[in-house]
C-alpha cells in the first residue's frame, strides 16, 4: 500500500509541475491516466470529459469505450452517447482521429497526443425514443444520468480505456458545486475548493480500469444516510425526485435486511463498506423505464419507482437489493476467468449463469425465510411463482450453453430465466446437499468452499467446475448438474418437494377482484354489448360475498355505464382496486338491476399451491427443517 501511495503521489506531481511527460507503454503502467469530468460545465444534458494519458512511446493508439459491461449480458454500447471527441497534441492543436466502430477511436502519431477531450450525453434521457436495454439504450442501473439535480455517474459511460494500457491505474477529478451531495464508492484521494468557494473538485484514484467501471458515484440534491451493520458501514444514497421517499424512511427496512444478510452469510465477509444509490423514477418523459439494479463488488446501482407506497418500496428494496448484495459470494467471489479478464469489447461469457445469478437469486429469497424475514408459507408461494414463471421459457435449452452465448439468438430471449429456473436450480443443490450431509452441508457452504479454494484475485477455469463440485461434493450434485445444467433434461420439481414434505394442496389465498383461482371473472358478450361475471366469480370470494352469480350482467362501475368502448379502462381500474375503497357497482340479473354499494375487503380463492405436507414423515420434516430453519 505505502509503494502505491508513493507512486500515485509521484505522478500527481510530475503532472502538476508541468514536468516531462512519463512515458506510457505495455510494460510501464504505474503512472495514472489522470481524468477529468467537469459537472459544473453540463450544457443540454452533457458533460465535458478529459483524459490525459501521459506520454506514449508507440505510433498508433485506440482508445475504446466498453461495448460491454460486467453484470449486464447484453450490448451497451457506451461509444454511441459520446461525442464531440477530439485529440490535442502537446502544442494544443487538434490531431486526427478515425472512428474505428462505434465504441473506438484510433489516434496517430500518438507520441505527440497530450490529451483527449469528450462530451457525454446521458442515457436516461434517451430511454424515451428506444428500449431500456439491449443493442439501443443500457439498462438504467447501468446507465448515466445528467441533470440539473442528480447525477448517476457510472463511470463506465464516462471514463473509456487505452487498449495498450488496460492495467494502467487512473486518477479522476469529478468538479461539481459545492452545495451538491457526493457518494462514490471509488477511493477518495482528496478535494479542493474554488476560489470563489463555489465549485469542489473531488479526486479519486483507481488501481486499474476494472475499478473504474465497478465503482459507480451518484451526485446532487441526494438524501444520504450512513450506518453501520456488524462492521460493515453501509451507505445509502437516495434520489427521489418529488421528495416522496428518504434514506432516513428507508434506513429501517435496509438495517433489517443487511443485519439478516449478514447473519445468513456468517463468515462470508468480503467488504468492510456497501453503497447503495437508489434512483426513484418519476416515470415522466425523461425518466429511466428499466427498473431493477446492476451489482458491483462493493455496491449497487438501484432504479425503481417512486410512486410507490412506502410497503411497496420497503418490499422491493428487500427482494432487488438482497439479491446484489449476495453477488459479493458470486460472481464478485467465486468466479471464472471470463468475469476476471473481461474484455469489454470483445467479450467471452462464462457457461456459469446458473451460479452466478440463479444461486444469487435463491439466496436472496431463501435468506429471508431462514432468517425469519418471511414465513415458509410466504416462501413457498415465491417458489411457485418461479416454476410458473419459468414456464415461459425454453425448459429444454442447456443453461451452460446458454450462459455462453448468452448475447445471441435464441440465447439471449432467454436470459430472463436465469432468475427462475437459475433460482431453482440452486434451490434443487440445497436440498440434495442437506439431504446427502445430513443437515450439515448447503449450497451456502460449498460457495463458502469455493470461495475458500478460489476468491477475489483467483478464477477458476470454466470447463472445469463441475466437476470440481462433484469432487468436493456427492456423485448425486454432479449427476444433477450433468443432467439438468449442461443437459437440458427438465426438473421434476416435485421430486425435491417430497424430500422435504411439500406438496400441492388446496389453500385459500388472497386475489385480486377481477381474479379467482379459476382465471378472470368477466367476459364480453359481443352481440349484445355488455360485460357479464362468468362461472370463475364464484371462486371470489369478495363477490361471492356481495351475492354476485355467473351471468350477471355490469351495468355500471361507480357510476360509470359499462359499455365495450370503456370496458378495457375500467376493468384497468378494477384491476387497481385496493382493500379499504368505496365502491358503487350496480349488475343486472334477469332484467332486475341490484346496487351493490360497500367498502372493499380483501378477496380470496381457493387454489392448488405449494403447502406443508401435513403427513409428512420424521425424515421428511428433518430436512425441512434444515432447510428452512437457521
Amino acid at each position: 500500500m505505502t509503494r502505491i501511495f508513493l507512486i500515485f503521489v509521484l505522478g500527481v506531481l510530475l503532472i502538476a509541475c508541468g514536468s516531462s511527460k512519463v512515458v506510457q507503454n505495455d510494460l510501464a503502467t504505474a503512472i495514472p491516466i489522470s481524468t477529468a469530468i467537469n459537472l459544473s460545465e453540463v450544457v443540454n444534458d452533457k458533460a465535458p470529459v478529459m483524459i490525459n494519458p501521459g506520454r506514449f512511446t508507440q505510433d498508433t493508439v485506440v482508445y475504446r469505450m466498453p461495448k460491454v459491461i460486467q453484470g449486464f449480458y447484453e450490448v451497451s454500447d457506451f461509444g454511441k452517447f459520446i461525442e464531440d471527441f477530439k485529440a490535442y497534441d502537446y502544442n494544443g492543436n487538434e490531431m486526427a482521429t478515425i472512428k474505428q466502430d462505434v465504441n473506438s477511436w484510433t489516434i496517430a502519431n500518438a507520441t505527440q497526443l497530450d490529451e483527449i477531450k469528450y462530451w457525454v450525453n446521458d442515457t436516461y434521457d434517451q430511454e424515451k425514443s428506444g428500449r431500456f436495454s439491449g443493442n439501443e439504450i443500457p439498462f438504467s442501473p447501468g446507465g448515466t444520468n445528467i441533470e440539473a439535480d442528480n447525477y448517476v455517474l457510472n463511470l463506465h459511460g464516462f471514463i473509456g480505456y487505452f487498449d495498450s494500457l488496460k492495467d494502467a491505474q487512473y486518477t479522476l477529478n469529478v468538479t461539481a458545486p459545492t452545495h451538491f451531495e457526493r457518494t462514490s464508492a471509488l477511493q477518495e484521494t482528496s478535494s479542493t475548493i474554488s476560489v470563489d468557494g463555489t465549485q469542489k473538485t473531488t479526486s479519486y484514484y483507481a488501481p486499474r480500469y476494472f475499478d473504474i467501471t465497478d465503482n459507480p458515484m451518484m451526485y446532487g440534491e441526494l438524501d444520504v444516510e450512513e450506518f453501520m451493520v456488524g462492521d460493515i458501514k453501509i451507505v445509502l444514497s437516495v434520489y427521489s425526485p418529488n421528495k416522496v421517499h428518504t434514506a432516513t424512511s428507508l434506513k429501517e427496512t435496509v438495517y433489517k435486511m443487511m443485519k439478516a444478510q449478514k447473519s445468513y452469510l456468517g463468515d462470508i465477509d468480503s467488504t468492510s463498506r456497501y453503497d447503495i444509490y437508489l434512483y426513484l423514477s418519476d416515470e415522466s418523459a425523461d425518466a429511466p423505464r428499466g427498473f431493477g439494479a446492476l451489482e458491483h463488488h462493493t455496491s449497487t446501482v438501484v432504479v425503481l419507482r417512486e410512486r410507490y407506497n412506502k410497503e411497496e418500496l420497503a418490499a422491493s428494496v428487500i427482494d432487488v437489493v438482497a439479491h446484489e448484495f449476495f453477488h459479493i459470494v458470486t460472481p464478485l467471489t467465486v468466479h471464472s476467468e471470463d468475469v476476471h479478464y473481461f474484455d469489454y469489447n470483445d467479450p467471452s461469457f462464462s457457461k456459469h449463469l446458473w451460479m452466478y445469478e440463479g444461486v444469487t437469486e435463491y439466496f436472496a429469497q431463501h435468506f429471508q425465510v431462514y432468517e425469519g424475514l418471511v414465513d415458509i408459507q410466504t416462501y413457498l408461494t415465491t417458489i411457485e411463482k418461479e416454476i410458473n414463471y419459468a414456464k415461459y421459457y425454453d425448459d429444454t435449452m442447456s443453461f451452460t450453453e446458454m450462459s455462453e452465448k448468452i448475447i445471441s439468438q435464441p440465447y439471449a430471449a432467454n436470459y430472463a430465466n436465469v432468475y427462475q429456473k437459475g433460482a431453482l436450480i440452486g434451490m434443487c443443490l440445497d436440498i440434495l446437499l442437506r439431504e446427502e450431509s445430513h443437515g450439515n452441508r448447503s449450497m451456502l457452504s460449498l460457495m463458502k468452499e469455493l470461495s475458500h479454494t478460489y476468491g477475489i484475485e483467483k478464477p477458476f477455469e470454466d470447463d472445469t467446475l463441475i466437476e470440481e463440485i462433484t469432487a468436493m461434493t456427492y456423485p448425486s450434485v454432479g449427476v444433477f448438474l450433468k443432467t439438468h445444467v449442461v443437459g437440458g433434461t427438465p426438473i421434476d420439481y416435485n421430486t425435491f418437494f417430497d424430500k422435504v414434505g411439500v406438496h400441492k394442496a388446496d389453500l385459500q389465498v388472497e386475489c385480486l377482484y377481477m381474479e379467482s383461482g379459476e382465471g378472470v371473472i368477466l367476459e364480453a358478450d359481443k352481440d349484445n354489448r355488455t360485460v357479464f361475471f362468468n362461472d370463475a366469480v364464484k371462486g371470489n370470494s369478495f363477490w361471492v360475498e356481495q351475492g354476485v352469480l355467473a351471468n350477471d350482467v355490469l351495468l355500471s362501475v361507480n357510476r360509470i355505464k359499462i359499455i365495450p368502448e370503456n370496458a378495457n379502462t375500467m376493468i384497468q381500474h378494477m384491476y387497481n382496486w385496493e382493500p379499504g375503497d368505496d365502491i358503487e357497482v350496480v349488475i343486472e340479473r334477469n332484467g332486475k338491476t341490484m346496487d351493490i354499494k360497500t367498502k372493499l375487503t380483501k378477496a380470496f380463492t381457493t387454489v392448488k399451491a405449494l403447502t406443508i405436507n401435513k403427513n409428512a414423515t420424521e425424515a421428511q420434516v428433518k430436512l425441512r427443517n434444515a432447510w428452512l430453519h437457521k
